[in-house]
Formats: C-alpha cells, sequence, structure tokens
C-alpha cells in the first residue's frame, strides 16, 4: 500500500512538472511586466512624453510597463542592448530613434540596426530647434552666425551624443556659413539646458526646446523644419537660406526574430495609447508631431534613413572612429 502511494505522488509530482511548462506556454501574452529602455538619462523629454504613452499602453495590455533608464553613448547604448538577446519574448522594448541607425557608420558595432531588432512601431517625429540664452548677445541665427565666421571654432554648440543626426546638422550649417563650431556632446538634454541657461554653452541644436522657451529661460533663434511652427516666432533654417529640414521619428523597436503575434499585440496597443490626450499633450509641449507607422514603414524608413545619412556623412567629411 505504501508503495502504491508513492508511486502515485511520483506521478502527480511527474504531471505538474509536465503541465506547468504547457500552463506556462497557454499563458496569453502578457503575462508579466515589460520592460520599455529609455536610452537617455532621467530628467529630459523623453521621460514624460514615454511615461505617459506607457501608462496607456498598460491599460490595454493589462500589465505595467516599466521605464528602464539606459544611457550612454548618446542614447545608443540601451537600445543597442536588444540586439545581444537571443530568446525574444516580447517583455524588453526600447525607444529607437536615429543615432541607433547611424552607429555603424560612425564607430564599430557588433550590431546591425536593419537586422537585430524587430521594428514594432513608429511613433512621432522629433523638432529639433537651435536656442542660446535669454541674455545671449545674439537674438537672430545670421547673427550667430556672422559672430562664428569672425571667430572659427569658438563658439560652442552642443548636442545630445557625438552622432546625433542634429550635431551633422550643426557641422553642415558651419561649413555652409563658411564658418565652424566647438561641437559639445552631451549626455542628455537636461544637462545641456543647464549648461546653455548658465552660459557655459553657446547654443543648444537639439528637441526639447519647449518649455525652456516657453518658460523664458532660452532664445529659439530657428527651427529645422519645414515650415513655421504656430506655437513661436521663429524662422525656419530653410528660410533663412539654408535648405536644411530634419526628419527624426522615434517608435518602439524589439529584439529581433520577435513573435510576429506579440509584435502585433504591442502595435495595437501603443497605438491606441498614441490616441491617449495625456500623451498628445506631452508631445505638444515639447513640440512633437505625431507620425505614426507600422512596424514594416519605420522598418523601410531604417533602411532609408542609413543611405541617406552615409551620404550626409560623406558631405561633411566624417571619418568612422
Amino acid at each position: 500500500m505504501m508503495k502504491m502511494h508513492r508511486r502515485a505522488a511520483l506521478a502527480l509530482v511527474a504531471a505538474c512538472a509536465l503541465a506547468a511548462p504547457l500552463a506556462q506556454a497557454a499563458d496569453p501574452y502578457p503575462h508579466k511586466p515589460i520592460q520599455l529602455v529609455l536610452p537617455f538619462p532621467p530628467g529630459g523629454s523623453f521621460d514624460p512624453i514615454f511615461r505617459t504613452l506607457a501608462e496607456a499602453a498598460s491599460r490595454d495590455l493589462g500589465q505595467p510597463i516599466v521605464l528602464m533608464h539606459r544611457p550612454g553613448a548618446g542614447g545608443v547604448t540601451g537600445t543597442a542592448s536588444l540586439a545581444a538577446m537571443n530568446e525574444p519574448d516580447g517583455y524588453t522594448i526600447a525607444v529607437m530613434h536615429n543615432s541607433v541607425i547611424r552607429a555603424p557608420l560612425v564607430q564599430k558595432v557588433t550590431w546591425d540596426p536593419l537586422k537585430d531588432f524587430t521594428y514594432v512601431i513608429g511613433l512621432a517625429g522629433l523638432t529639433t530647434g537651435i536656442v542660446v540664452a535669454t541674455d545671449a548677445p545674439w537674438k537672430t541665427l545670421p547673427e550667430l552666425l556672422a559672430d562664428a565666421r569672425k571667430r572659427p571654432g569658438i563658439v560652442s554648440w552642443g548636442n545630445v551624443g557625438a552622432i546625433s543626426i542634429n550635431r551633422i546638422y550643426a557641422e553642415r550649417l558651419a561649413k555652409q556659413a563658411g564658418t565652424s563650431f566647438n561641437l559639445v556632446p552631451y549626455k542628455g538634454g537636461s544637462e545641456a539646458f543647464q549648461a546653455v541657461i548658465g552660459r557655459h554653452l553657446d547654443v543648444y541644436g537639439d528637441p526639447g526646446f519647449g518649455p525652456q522657451v516657453q518658460g523664458g529661460k532660452v532664445r529659439l533663434l530657428a527651427t529645422f523644419t519645414a515650415e513655421r511652427l504656430k506655437r513661436y516666432d521663429a524662422p525656419t533654417v530653410k528660410e533663412l537660406g539654408h535648405d536644411m529640414v530634419i526628419e527624426s521619428p522615434v517608435g518602439l523597436v524589439a529584439p529581433k526574430n520577435l513573435d510576429p503575434k506579440i509584435a502585433a499585440r504591442l502595435h495595437a496597443a501603443f497605438s491606441k495609447a498614441a490616441t491617449d490626450p495625456t500623451y498628445l499633450q506631452q508631445l505638444e509641449l515639447f513640440d512633437m508631431q505625431p507620425k505614426l507607422m507600422s512596424g514594416e514603414s519605420y522598418a523601410d524608413y531604417a533602411r532609408t534613413q542609413f543611405e541617406r545619412e552615409r551620404k550626409m556623412l560623406a558631405e561633411i567629411g566624417f571619418k568612422p572612429e
């Protein structure tokens, strides 16, 4: 009798052991929290934007979306960490932006932005502006460029990261104007704005300027947009004679080979979240434009942008590290 009970108990344990992975596999996605990697330090414009987006998406998914800050290499390190993940399960996603797409063109990396990610969704377009402190001597972009021509290499111009599209356009602008800037990379926008407001940095040319301009802490000289922004009385760089418009979408990616059903679930949740009023208010506050793209369209954009930036880097004579 004891042997029979023991055998029955062992059989029950074995059955439970076999049933556990089957039950887990049967659990609908998602059945645990999702990590969203922000590749910039805390305190920048991405914080409130993606926090409100994550909160809205979590309501649809039924699981928390936890923001994880992993800064480094101008916003590349955090997103690039997903390329090393061998088992994509949909529980780690990251913010994608053009500096990640550009990375192999400017430095040696062990991953491919066109092959090592699953593009989930394109979300919005960043708006790049040129700002100076309110007590800076330059009232217009032509005044700034005229001064820079008198003092080539002296006027400091800050951007987030050493390889951002905004840094490239700053160099292109200087070249067209017949001068050069002292280009200074920053880890994040919060640090850079503190520097320009404190007059430790002359010029800052990146997105996220809205609250600082509206708060009277910086002066907006011009924007790299196709048309003037309605909120501000500032010209575009293009209308001032420099044919330059920056298109810089951001979105979400997962590790490569993500199950298409999970990718579709994430896309649907974040597409719905992108209509959330609080999220849209944050986009407006930071002068970002909603620009939804399917995962396939975002991947197509990445391939096109990669070739476009190869040509731009050649134009400014950039040599990879």
